[in-house]
């Protein structure tokens, strides 16, 4: 795949503190095969669904032990000037540009609502070889307590034009690039305990969802919500065993009306 516009999900990965429970468990659940590990790079191993890059999982570095948590890039064609976009706009920047060799340049930051996220300018890594297939990266919910201020960062550090949904009952919005919806915010409501921080949720593409789910409550998973029909797919939210939160959806099984949006 050719380098995503700017702001687009391009790269998913994960820290995990038991990195053989971790590919044993998405091996499972997702199907993933893995690369061999890069001592370079801190053991940082590709996940592949059909011979496809679609992830990474990665063990801490001494020190930096902490719960695991899935962590979506966004492309940039300069993360410097991303970073200096991040501070202008309220965000934190939790790490510096750093060049990963000849692969891209990264960057790790946390938005006004408390969501972390990573920017990725590519070299020879582009990202994800594969979406919305099986086993890849499908799409993504910025969840937060604080939406009007994820809002207005969005929009301001990245090219997005923002769009409402046309419900009064759940507060949810879109940004698209274009003609492309690339990412969703969700206010999270108070069904979420006050200990969980705003976080990214990214799902997962699988053939069938509920057969999924019960591969990963068999292996130590914790369901969250769902299975759920809905217009865009199937789809549950789910905890790994190592507490990383996502989920999965099977966008061939569809159900109900499309919603509609309106200009935010």
């Amino acid at each position: 795949m050719a380098v995503q516009p700017e702001g687009t999900p391009c790269w998913a990965d994960a820290m995990f503190s038991d990195l053989e429970g971790a590919k044993s468990f998405y091996g499972d659940v997702l199907g993933w095969t893995f690369g061999e590990s890069s001592s370079e790079y801190g053991n940082y191993t590709q996940a592949y669904a059909n011979g496809k890059a679609v992830a990474a999982v990665v063990p801490p570095m001494p020190g930096q032990e902490g719960p695991s948590q899935w962590c979506l890039y966004f492309a940039s064609p300069d993360a410097a000037a991303t970073a200096a976009k991040i501070r202008d706009n309220g965000g934190e920047v939790l790490m510096e540009p750093m060049q990963v060799g000849e692969f891209g340049t990264m960057c790790l930051a946390r938005e006004p609502g408390g969501a972390v996220f990573g920017v990725w300018q590519a070299g020879v890594h582009e990202g994800f070889e594969a979406t919305s297939v099986p086993g890849a990266y499908n799409w993504a919910e910025v969840f937060t307590r604080e939406p009007e201020r994820t809002d207005a960062f969005l929009t301001s550090v990245f090219p997005y034009a923002a769009k409402q949904l046309e419900d009064d009952g759940v507060d949810f919005r879109v940004f698209n690039i274009g003609d492309d919806t690339v990412l969703g915010r969700m206010r999270m409501t108070d069904e979420f305990p006050p200990e969980v921080p705003s976080y990214i949720n990214v799902y997962f593409g699988v053939d069938h969802c509920d057969e999924a789910v019960a591969r990963a409550t068999k292996l130590g998973a914790v369901l969250r919500f769902g299975p759920m029909s809905s217009p865009f797919g199937r789809f549950a939210a789910l905890s790994d065993p190592q507490g990383a939160n996502f989920s999965v959806i099977d966008i061939t099984t569809t159900e109900g009306e499309m919603p509609t949006f309106a200009e935010a």
